[in-house]
């Protein structure tokens, strides 16, 4: 009886979060204007070969977990494709969130990798948090994301590519500890 219950609220999570992680086109300039004014995330808007936009992931759990959000994938500013973001997680974790996500790609190879139709990152891997105009952590590599006041002189080592690719996440509410991206499995529509 109680792995019916478990199974239960876990669906109903992923329906809730299904349910508000539609997006609109208006979302998707909304988000991208909000990582541009990141000091941390700003500079991959340069430099990046392309980039994916997810305006709202919703994720919840309890001991068994998940998380879901629709994006779309640019090079040079046009929409390539649109994206799917799922995961599913089992261990210690509790609560629930909803967060924007920007992945970039350094290169060709990278938006290759991730528009093949299925890409997963691997469990180690985790985001830039930022917050609206400050960037919150710097790196993507570890084993989660979140907020650090940092060292003492306020000064963050700037973020770098990952095996090609650069993630932020931008909280819009919610509270849930664990928020690693590791295991995020992504799939891929061109247009």
């Amino acid at each position: 009886m109680k792995h019916y219950r478990w199974r239960t609220l876990t669906i109903a999570l992923l329906f809730f979060a299904a349910l508000f992680s539609s997006a609109h086109a208006d979302d998707y300039t909304k988000t991208t204007e909000i990582f541009k004014q990141s000091e941390a995330a700003s500079p991959f808007f340069k430099s990046a070969y392309g980039y994916a936009v997810f305006p709202m992931v919703g994720k919840g759990g309890f001991v068994v977990g998940g998380a879901y959000g629709t994006g779309q994938v640019y090079v040079d500013g046009v929409v390539t494709g649109t994206t799917r973001l799922i995961k599913a997680s089992i261990g210690f974790q509790a609560g629930g969130q909803a967060f924007s996500q920007m992945i970039f790609f350094q290169d060709k190879r990278a938006y290759d990798e991730f528009t093949s139709g299925s890409f997963e990152f691997d469990a180690g891997v985790s985001a830039v948090a930022i917050t609206a105009g400050v960037q919150a952590k710097a790196g993507t590599a570890g084993a989660s994301a979140g907020a650090s006041a940092g060292p003492a002189t306020g000064k963050h080592a700037p973020p770098a590519y990952h095996k090609g690719m650069a993630v932020f996440v931008h909280a819009k509410g919610g509270l849930m500890y664990e928020a690693s991206i590791g295991g995020q499995k992504f799939s891929y529509t061109p247009k």
